[in-house]
């Protein structure tokens, strides 16, 4: 396997007994600019992501170029994958795109500003997102538009697709909204600040009685506040982390949320009181990872990844890739994952020893195709 040695810093920080071994580095790749950009992983294993440099790149799983496309300005959205392939994502040229797997633009279609917003795709493949243009936008798969919803400011937010088809996000209007999906509002809920993070759905059917369990969102506001909602809009529980942030939860098997605030790891209980906090290298807006094993992985603000043990906080490795992104990782099925970094300009592979937790929102966009919307995740 490729070792790129002269370019990547190992250091095991043994802080209890017994540490594991840190996970080699299966690959690397160059792609130039860094990018915020978090991978998607289709069904086939293609690893998708955007960079500042305005590529969307398709990678196989050992590390191959598959393609390359480019848009005229930034990616910092990343890309949804839908069941049929397709690969949804928008751009700082204003435009939203549509790819098929083999690099064919299907379509794109035209905002009046930046989309920054990651895409959500529902169940009957309607796509959402929103623009600067203080828009949000419902597109049916063939591009054309089934309806928009005007906020009071910016969306850079990205949306959430839950069980019954609500779909929720914030805005710099200060505004958590919930929309029916025909495009009215069902609620919105008002900060203190702007949301800029993506909301995180504590949502799952029983297995048993297909029947939703208790079910509730959180979000972060730039007020300072972690917040926790019921589904109809009501406050569950709010906490005052102080944290000026973009960073968005997850939300653990057991209900627990953790969170970035500052340069701090939050982790709150499902009662919404403070369980710990970690110092974590200024960790600026990353979103961490829930894993199979109870532990975590995130990407430090030093530029390296770090996992750890969930209850414990013991840290098991600490591997210095120069991954200085907001960029969450990516994990796949066997345990590899997937993220910028291994030295500058680069995007690895690392041979991890976990997949990704069974969870209500393990992850950014909440499972491995970026998709945003409950009835996907794991």
């Amino acid at each position: 396997m490729p070792f790129l040695s002269s370019v990547v810093v190992l250091l095991l920080l043994v802080i209890s007994a017994p540490a594991i071994e840190n996970p080699d580095i299966v690959w690397s790749i160059k792609i130039g600019p860094s990018c915020d950009s978090s991978p998607a992983l289709a069904s086939d294993g293609t690893i998708y992501f955007g960079t500042f440099d305005s590529k969307l790149w398709a990678l196989t799983p050992d590390g191959k170029p598959k393609w390359v496309f480019r848009t005229g300005l930034e990616i910092k959205s990343s890309p949804a994958v839908a069941g049929d392939g397709t690969i949804y994502f928008g751009s700082r040229d204003r435009r939203f795109y549509a790819l098929s797997p083999a690099a064919e633009k299907k379509w794109s279609f035209e905002t009046g500003a930046w989309i920054d917003s990651s895409p959500a795709i529902a169940t009957d493949g309607t796509v959402y997102f929103g623009s600067w243009d203080k828009t949000f936008y419902a597109l049916k798969p063939d591009s054309s538009l089934k309806w928009k919803f005007a906020t009071g400011s910016y969306i850079d937010s990205s949306p959430a697709v839950g069980l019954d088809g609500t779909i929720y996000f914030g805005s710099h209007d200060n505004n958590l909204y919930a929309l029916l999906p025909d495009g009215h509002e069902k609620w919105r809920f008002t900060t203190g600040g702007p949301i800029l993070s993506s909301p995180a759905l504590a949502e799952r059917a029983s297995s048993r009685t297909n029947q939703k369990s208790d079910a509730w969102l959180c979000f972060t506001s730039v007020d300072g506040f972690c917040y926790a909602l019921n589904l109809d809009g009501s406050l569950r529980w709010k906490l005052r982390t102080g944290g000026i942030t973009a960073a968005s939860p997850i939300i653990a098997a057991n209900g627990s949320v953790l969170v970035v605030v500052n340069d701090h790891l939050w982790s709150i209980k499902p009662d919404g009181q403070k369980k710990w906090e970690r110092d974590v290298e200024k960790l600026t807006d990353t979103t961490p990872v829930f894993l199979s094993d109870q532990s975590f992985c995130t990407i430090s603000g030093a530029g390296a990844l770090m996992k750890c043990d969930y209850e414990r906080l013991d840290l098991q490795w600490y591997l210095v890739l120069n991954a200085l992104s907001s960029s969450t990782p990516a994990v796949s099925p066997k345990g590899m994952i997937y993220l910028p970094g291994g030295g500058y300009g680069l995007f690895s592979c690392l041979h991890g020893n976990s997949a990704l937790a069974s969870a209500p929102w393990p992850k950014f966009r909440g499972n491995p195709r970026n998709t945003g919307n409950a009835a996907d995740n794991p």
